[in-house]
């Protein structure tokens, strides 16, 4: 919006004489390119009203202000294990949920294993994250991914409805905590949490692949082959498969070079298959933590549907 303004219409207690108003303002996503973009301002600019007086409407904008820089707990080092110990937290019962503008603390073991670890933060809404005086960056599950989800063609033309997913979700739910950055017990988590959430519903997991996949079209093209195209070369695109390290291919799940219709954990055999589809994935992948696969039909048998652009789905399981 051009011109934001914000309206608060709750009722409020004023006493004789003088009354203090504080406003919070956070800002994100500040500008920080174009021309003179140093003085684009940011923040509450005024003017400010109150309404509902004896008076009628009286305007604060020329009142006396001040401004601080921060929230108190920022200026504590609530995220750091020094800074924790310095205030008194709420415990166990009386943990309060569904609040804005609140910090919470826990703490926990490393779990045992290599696997990447996450935070599922789907329960809070939005706010930063620090496990051990470390950032972990802001997270903002609250913020829903909105929309009509369909069936996924990326076949013709790009369009930004194509192959939505996860409507009504979260845009984010992970968030990626380096096992680098932890104890192997008495771990800190802290929490600001700016919208209101609720902190019981954190949890940390083991984030592991069951399967990786590939959807390719034939003759899309590569950074390579931009630079071939006028002289009437071109490289074929390659269909790549990794495992998360620690992990190997062990089985290829799904694979057909033709018209395959669906998504990776759906695919299916569409009206045009080559029958050697599986072949080269088996004799290159099995028990390796990546590969490639070059697509075109010598590597599959052949052309099955000669007048068809074709594509390359294929699924391999990781363990």
């Amino acid at each position: 919006m051009d011109n934001p303004k914000l309206t608060f219409s709750k009722n409020i207690k004023l006493r004789a004489g003088i009354n203090k108003i504080s406003l919070l303002s956070i800002s994100v996503g500040l500008p920080n390119v174009g021309v003179h973009f140093e003085t684009w301002n940011a923040g509450v600019l005024g003017p400010v009203t109150l309404k509902g007086l004896n008076e009628g409407t009286r305007d604060l904008s020329k009142q006396k202000w001040s401004y601080k820089i921060g929230l108190k707990g920022e200026a504590l080092s609530l995220h750091t294990v020094t800074g924790s110990s310095s205030v008194e937290w709420v415990e166990g019962s009386l943990l309060v949920k569904k609040q804005p503008m609140t910090w919470y603390k826990t703490t926990f073991n490393a779990p045992g294993g290599s696997e990447p670890l996450a935070l599922d933060m789907s329960s809070m809404g939005k706010g930063q994250i620090w496990i051990n005086g470390q950032s972990i960056g802001r997270h903002w599950p609250g913020y829903i991914a909105h929309g009509s989800c369909g069936a996924c063609d990326y076949a013709g033309y790009y369009t930004d409805k194509k192959c939505r997913t996860n409507c009504g979700e979260p845009s984010q739910r992970w968030y990626h905590v380096p096992r680098s950055w932890l104890n192997p017990s008495g771990n800190l988590l802290v929490v600001f949490e700016e919208w209101g959430g609720d902190p019981s519903g954190i949890s940390l997991v083991k984030r592991t692949t069951g399967s990786v996949c590939a959807d390719i079209f034939e003759g899309q093209p590569t950074l390579k082959n931009w630079g071939m195209l006028a002289s009437g070369k071109i490289n074929r695109p390659k269909a790549h498969l990794w495992c998360p390290p620690g992990q190997k291919i062990t089985d290829i799940k799904f694979a057909s070079y033709g018209l395959p219709e669906g998504t990776c954990g759906s695919f299916r055999e569409g009206s045009c298959h080559a029958h050697k589809s599986y072949d080269a994935f088996q004799k290159n992948c099995i028990g390796q933590q990546s590969c490639s696969v070059t697509v075109a039909p010598e590597v599959f048998g052949g052309d099955p549907c000669p007048e068809s652009m074709k594509k390359l789905s294929v699924e391999a399981a990781c363990s």
